[in-house]
């Protein structure tokens, strides 16, 4: 038998960080999934930002380093 693959832990999102009170108001920090509505935020990774519930994926432009002349 082949040896087991380490997986790295699972890191749980702190509800604290999905939101920041300015004043009276909520604002929220991530991006709501467009298909399942609010409350149901995009996960973000380096290149793409995927919605956990229903699958829906947007891809994040990527910036071009300025040329060297």
């Amino acid at each position: 038998m082949g040896k087991k693959k380490e997986r790295k832990p699972k890191v749980s999102v702190k509800p604290h960080a999905l939101y920041e009170i300015k004043g009276d108001t909520i604002e929220r920090k991530r991006k709501n999934c467009p298909k399942c509505g609010k409350g149901i935020f995009l996960a973000q990774h380096k290149d793409r930002l995927v919605c956990g519930k229903c699958g829906y994926m947007e891809k994040i432009a990527k910036k071009e380093a300025p040329k060297k002349e």
